[in-house]
């Protein structure tokens, strides 16, 4: 069967206040408590150029480099997502580091790789992530990939070369 998706958008209401609430840990000093999975990507509004924040599950990391990749679950028309397409500058934190980045949107071909792998690595997240978008799939390997490649479009965030170096010893 073919992955199919209704045309979910995004919460709001109360709903939205509960997928935000993430962000406040983070602003309470306690986003180590998400542990590795989840990241703050601070990002500026395209519209009103004023700092924004999200709290995004990590797909993929590279720990050595820092380097990990997001995905707009609520497809290419999510706020972060666009606003990232119009401004790549953005700063990364993963518990308690934080460093300068950029972030770099893939190419549909890889959004429906990343996509294939993470439902390889974590069958029953993307399951549930399916099911809070709203796309049915068969969950073989290639409607998962079709997924990726047709509905949720990923994000590469890529810290700034030294940041690492800068962000231990600080200012």
């Amino acid at each position: 069967m073919a992955s199919k998706a209704k045309n979910v958008p995004p919460p709001t209401g109360w709903r939205r206040h509960l997928f935000r609430a993430p962000v406040q840990l983070y602003r309470w000093h306690l986003g180590w408590v998400l542990g590795g999975r989840f990241c703050l990507l601070g990002h500026t509004g395209r519209i009103s150029g004023q700092p924004r924040q999200v709290v995004l599950e990590v797909v993929d990391r590279d720990p050595a480099t820092g380097q990990c990749v997001v995905a707009s679950g609520f497809g290419p028309t999510s706020q972060w997502y666009r606003n990232i397409c119009d401004s790549p500058r953005v700063t990364l934190q993963i518990g308690r580091r934080r460093t300068p980045a950029t972030a770099l949107a893939l190419a549909p071909p890889e959004s429906g790789q990343a996509m294939a792998r993470y439902a390889q690595e974590h069958p029953r997240a993307a399951r549930r992530l399916m099911g809070l978008c709203g796309i049915t799939t068969d969950a073989s390997p290639d409607d998962y990939y079709r997924v990726g490649h047709d509905f949720i479009p990923f994000a590469e965030i890529i810290p700034v070369a030294g940041a690492k170096e800068q962000a231990r010893r600080g200012p």
